[in-house]
């Protein structure tokens, strides 16, 4: 069997035993599922490149539906990384997200749903980059894959040391604020990825169209993990 598919296997066999990532519980009278593609037509009348117009626009939202977390965005096709040059890629933008987002204020703690080791860390500054990035390895039933935590805050990333156990909800990092998380309004980038090829501290988090199928096979749905039945 495909890794892949091996391992989204073992992740479907064993949801009962992934703890809570964040206090916030996923149920569907707290949760509100965000749109950032082109199908989203307030997007378009909103300044973009502007971090606290989109901040306000994420949070006024969560307001207005009396919801206390934003979720969503595995493999959507987004319109909202034409704000960055982080995500042009030699003549084809960058626009299909990778992970699942979670929206929630910034300073809130982030829990490691299963255990693992830490893989890595490192803080992305680039504008619309991750920010402080935490990549924790983890091994089910002899298989290997990792979870990438991405917009942290930089104390997140600060005294960590690679290999060091992380148990079953050990909190890990906390959410960072604009200021130090790529410039978004205050989120998680949470994704799950089966081969780093050699990367540490980083992985991409938004494919461009043409690699949709490349990258399917290397980051498969969060939500095997999360369990947001508003994103089934």
């Amino acid at each position: 069997m495909e890794k892949s598919n091996h391992i989204i296997k073992i992740l479907a066999e064993n949801r009962d035993f992934f703890s809570r990532i964040v206090d916030v519980e996923f149920s569907d009278k707290n949760v509100f599922v965000f749109d950032f593609s082109e199908n989203n037509k307030a997007l378009f009348e909103i300044d973009l490149d502007d971090t606290n117009v989109l901040n306000n626009y994420v949070f006024k939202t969560l307001e207005k539906e009396k919801k206390e977390v934003g979720v969503g965005g595995y493999f959507e096709d987004r319109l909202i990384y034409k704000r960055s040059k982080h995500f042009d890629n030699d003549g084809e933008p960058r626009s299909i997200h990778l992970g699942i987002d979670i929206w929630l204020k910034a300073g809130e703690p982030i829990y490691s749903p299963l255990p693992g080791v830490v893989h890595s860390f490192k803080n992305n500054q680039r504008f619309g980059d991750y920010g402080p990035t935490l990549i924790l390895e983890h091994l089910i039933e002899g298989e290997t894959f990792y979870t990438l935590y991405g917009h942290l805050s930089l104390e997140s990333v600060q005294n960590k040391t690679k290999g060091t156990q992380i148990r079953r909800g050990d909190i890990i990092a906390e959410i960072g604020d604009s200021n130090i998380n790529g410039g978004w309004p205050p989120h998680i980038h949470f994704q799950v990825i089966t081969d780093m090829l050699g990367n540490e501290g980083d992985f991409p988090g938004v494919a461009p169209p043409s690699a949709k199928e490349y990258f399917h096979k290397l980051c498969i749905d969060p939500n095997l993990i999360l369990k947001v039945n508003k994103l089934k």
